[in-house]
């Protein structure tokens, strides 16, 4: 049933209060709710009887459609002119029926919107701009060529991971759903995509709070005069132990370990108590209360919504840079820090011939923007509608490399410091990586500066708030995900969700508490969400553009910004993007890592369970398909372009009114 809007002007002639009836057309009235007045039959009561226009967050009024429960209203093809314009054009409203008619209704109605744009901004950097930002990129930098790693980094950054980013955040905010429920708009039979992406959500939140755990313990531990890891004198110690800050003339054997290298892995991992993943051993109980007191944060942060989320960044994603200036000031006045940076931007033209060094700069900077875990899709759909999206795309992806590349900076004025202190090569001293670099080479470093107390307690503190708006970010994933999904069984009740889903993680994250959870923590990082995220993201790349179209995707992105993405966004969708995607996917998959932790090598056997776990997320995709198609009616054909065409129209703004867009 297709009902043309007039004009404000034949809406004026009404009187206050009341809807228009002239031949069944849908007329707004001077309170912008509506009614759909067709022969003095009112199928949707006006938002006024409520005693208020019902406006939802982003100031539109919300529309119900009305007609047969056939998925489509009667008259699809009629045309309407409104009489102030000049061209002719068709809105077409669908219909909803039963629970699904409920819970696009309330999606309109209840949906919030951030409080202010910084809010969203923040947000987005802090989720960006996490742990691996100041560990992974600067040993990456230096192992595959120095400053001319920054090419290729360039490159990726420019053809694969922003147009990825730019896609995500706009998919959002025009759909305004999570990763689970959006499907229903864009191409039903990828609706697996949403429920891989949760699951891929909560493997990173069993094993990235817990190296959260370890920064509080360290935390906790700075508040001593003398800082735990500086000397060889505690009971966690080994004959192994040298200090060679304390006395000039102490020498480094082969087989000497740091203060705080034996206290990192002795006092609070104590790997020493495992034999490996065969034989994790017990559970520590100063980590397990270290991850309760973090997921406690966690649950009150974010149990209300964006709009304490929103209000918690401010803290969260701004004291990370306040720390990484002093502490970059602090690296620059060290002695021998000219000799860590000069390694760290020494170029090294020969790699750049090299297929591994385009690889880790495509993996690294599609990581650190982190699109596919369902985050800026949700973050994104708490926006107004008409907000630019583009422009937030380029700040935050900007934002986000440049801090990456300050972040090496601060990591290698101190590795030189250290180079010069121990009278070795720099290369001697960067060989830590991962946690261990902040763990062990950064916190021994700090330990022997002048106010080393001062500076521990707020470097520690600075990779707790760098990763909680990153915890905060991807549970959001999973929550605005199964509450849009499930809003008749959730939606009222966010709160008791949110503890749900904070229980599960906690639990989850036992095998990471172990004495062996180290290993646990490897294992995860490299294989749980590395392969699937990929594959994910490819996927959704490839419905986006090929299945639900880009020239229709190009247009809901003009519908809200006002112009249309160029050529360079569209060749970089439909073709540069996915090949991005498969360039390393297809290499990561050909070479998978071969996994070291301190002194243990990985068996085969954990091989094989990466692979497993990393593919019980995605099969979700396939299984998904596979009942779409079995569950849709009508013959094979008939059910793929079915499942292949939106089932659901998106609300989009016209005036004060929300239409659904077919």
């Amino acid at each position: 049933e297709t009902e043309p809007l007039t004009s404000k002007k034949d809406a004026s002639d009404c009187n206050k209060g009341e809807d228009c009836k002239e031949n069944g057309l849908l007329v707004r009235n001077p309170k912008s709710a509506l009614r759909l007045v067709e022969d003095g039959n009112k199928v949707h009561p006006s938002q006024g009887e409520k005693g208020e226009a019902a406006q939802i967050s982003n100031g539109y009024s919300a529309v119900q459609s009305s007609g047969p429960c056939n998925g489509m209203a009667e008259g699809e093809d009629a045309q309407g002119t409104a009489p102030a314009a000049t061209t002719t054009t068709t809105t077409t409203t669908s219909t909803t029926c039963g629970a699904e008619g409920q819970q696009q209704l309330m999606e309109l109605e209840d949906r919030e919107t951030w409080s202010k744009k910084i809010d969203f901004l923040l947000s987005v950097i802090g989720y960006a701009v996490d742990l691996g930002n100041v560990w992974r990129f600067p040993y990456i930098c230096y192992q595959n060529g120095g400053g001319a790693f920054l090419i290729p980094y360039t490159i990726m950054a420019i053809f694969g991971g922003i147009p990825l980013f730019y896609m995500e955040l706009a998919l959002g905010q025009y759909h305004r759903n999570g990763c689970i429920s959006i499907w229903r708009k864009i191409c039903p039979i990828f609706k697996g995509i949403g429920f891989a992406i949760c699951i891929i959500d909560l493997y990173v939140a069993s094993y990235y709070n817990t190296i959260m755990a370890w920064a509080f313990y360290y935390l906790m531990s700075s508040f001593t005069a003398e800082l735990p890891w500086t000397s060889c004198t505690n009971p966690w110690n080994t004959g192994n132990c040298t200090n060679y800050f304390s006395r000039a003339n102490v020498s480094w054997a082969l087989h000497s370990t740091s203060p705080a290298e034996e206290f990192y892995t002795r006092q609070v991992l104590q790997v020493h108590r495992s034999e490996g993943l065969d034989d994790l051993g017990g559970i520590s109980w100063q980590l397990t209360l270290c991850l309760l007191l973090i997921f406690t944060i966690v649950y009150f942060s974010i149990w209300k919504g964006v709009k304490t989320s929103g209000k918690v960044v401010w803290v969260t994603a701004t004291f990370p840079y306040i720390i990484l200036f002093i502490l970059l000031v602090r690296g620059a006045t060290l002695p021998g820090a000219w000799r860590g940076v000069l390694y760290y931007l020494k170029p090294d033209w020969q790699k750049l011939l090299a297929t591994e060094v385009w690889v880790d700069a495509a993996a690294q900077i599609f990581f650190s923007l982190g699109p596919g875990f369902g985050v800026l899709l949700a973050y994104a759909s708490y926006n107004k509608f008409h907000n630019n999206c583009y422009q937030d795309a380029l700040v935050t992806s900007t934002v986000n490399c440049l801090t990456s590349f300050v972040s090496g900076f601060v990591i290698f004025t101190v590795l030189g410091y250290m180079a010069e202190m121990r009278n070795e090569d720099v290369s001697e001293v960067a060989k830590d990586t991962g946690p261990s670099l902040l763990f062990i080479t950064y916190a021994e470093a700090i330990a022997n500066m002048p106010a080393s107390t001062f500076f521990a307690i707020i470097f520690f503190l600075m990779l707790l708030t760098l990763g909680l708006d990153s915890t905060f970010a991807g549970l959001e994933g999973v929550i605005t995900g199964v509450l849009d999904e499930f809003p008749h069984v959730w939606g009222k009740c966010r709160e008791l969700f949110v503890l749900g889903l904070i229980i599960v993680c906690f639990l989850g994250s036992l095998a990471t508490l172990t004495f062996g959870g180290a290993y646990v923590v490897k294992l995860f990082e490299e294989y749980a969400t590395g392969p699937a995220v990929l594959t994910v993201v490819f996927l959704e790349a490839v419905a986006v553009s090929w299945f639900y179209g880009i020239s229709q995707f190009c247009n809901d992105v003009k519908e809200m910004l006002g112009s249309a993405p160029g050529w360079y966004w569209r060749v970089c969708w439909v073709a540069i993007s996915p090949l991005f995607l498969l360039f390393v996917t297809c290499s990561f998959l050909s070479n998978p890592p071969e996994l070291r932790l301190f002194d243990y090598d990985y068996p085969y056997w954990t091989t094989v369970l990466g692979y497993c776990i990393g593919t019980s997320s995605i099969i979700f995709i396939p299984l998904y398909m596979v009942y779409r198609l079995i569950s849709t009616p009508g013959t094979l054909k008939e059910r793929i372009l079915k499942s292949i065409t939106p089932e659901t129209a998106t609300e989009i703004p016209f005036g004060d009114i929300r239409m659904n867009a077919v």
